[in-house]
């Protein structure tokens, strides 16, 4: 029964959904393998979570943290009603969207070269990169599994990645045009890069199966130093040939 479930399990629960539906996918998971993962009887993962889709929810929902954990008297948390989970995603994405770094920028009128912050990209790149960090598991559950869940695949392609892709585009071509950055290549090919590259440090590399080999550089690097380095990078490719700029 719920009532007899150690306290502290439901946390190692949902890590362990978490790790196995980012490992095979919405469809090929099964509530065996969360259950062998745990080295537990399926019966008694069943006093955690209803079913599949309640183990997918729980994982969404708790696993970065920002959310209290069920009371024990709470489990087995229930299935998901129709389209929960994609909009408890709407509503974190909603959260973050609306005070990103990126959106002041390109609320704010534009500038000539000599007006501009010349580290502003640096500075929405770091914006960026903390906020996917604070939801990493959560990310990399939705961006393997949404291509199988319609609702959520609506959402996180649609709302969030192309949306944010969108809005850096008409940045960098506001900040082109004023001359304030120069573009290395098209606007909506660097604003994708951008996207992807910040996606690969925040969240990927922090699942990557494969271990680092001898000599190789530390996948492990801390968050400030990636946010750094990123940060540098960027300003440094997009910097104008201007005495305006400082490099």
């Amino acid at each position: 029964m719920a009532r007899s479930i150690p306290a502290d399990r439901f946390a190692v629960v949902v890590d362990a959904a978490a790790r196995v539906f980012i490992a095979h996918g919405y469809r090929r998971t099964q509530v065996q393998d969360v259950a062998d993962a745990l080295g537990l009887a399926k019966g008694t993962l069943y006093g955690y979570a209803q079913n599949k889709a309640a183990l997918f929810a729980a994982a969404v929902r708790y696993a970065d943290g920002h959310e209290p954990l069920p009371a024990v008297t709470d489990l087995p948390v229930p299935a998901p009603a129709d389209a929960e989970v994609a909009a408890l995603v709407a509503g974190r994405l909603g959260a973050e969207i609306a005070d990103l770094r990126l959106h002041g920028a390109l609320a704010e009128p534009a500038h000539g070269t000599a007006d501009t912050d010349p580290d502003e990209l640096g500075g929405i790149v770091t914006d960026l990169y903390q906020r996917l960090a604070r939801h990493r598991v959560a990310i990399k559950l939705v961006d393997r599994c949404a291509p199988e869940l319609p609702d959520l695949a609506e959402i996180w392609f649609g709302t969030g990645r192309r949306a944010h892709v969108d809005a850096l585009v008409e940045y960098l071509t506001r900040r082109a045009d004023t001359g304030a950055i120069a573009l290395p290549g098209p606007a909506t090919l660097l604003a994708r890069t951008i996207v992807e590259l910040v996606t690969l440090w925040a969240v990927h590399r922090h699942f990557d199966p494969a271990p680092p080999t001898a000599g190789a550089a530390d996948p492990a690097a801390d968050d400030a130093t990636v946010t750094a380095m990123l940060a540098a990078l960027l300003n440094r490719a997009t910097a104008p040939a201007s005495p305006h700029r400082s490099r």
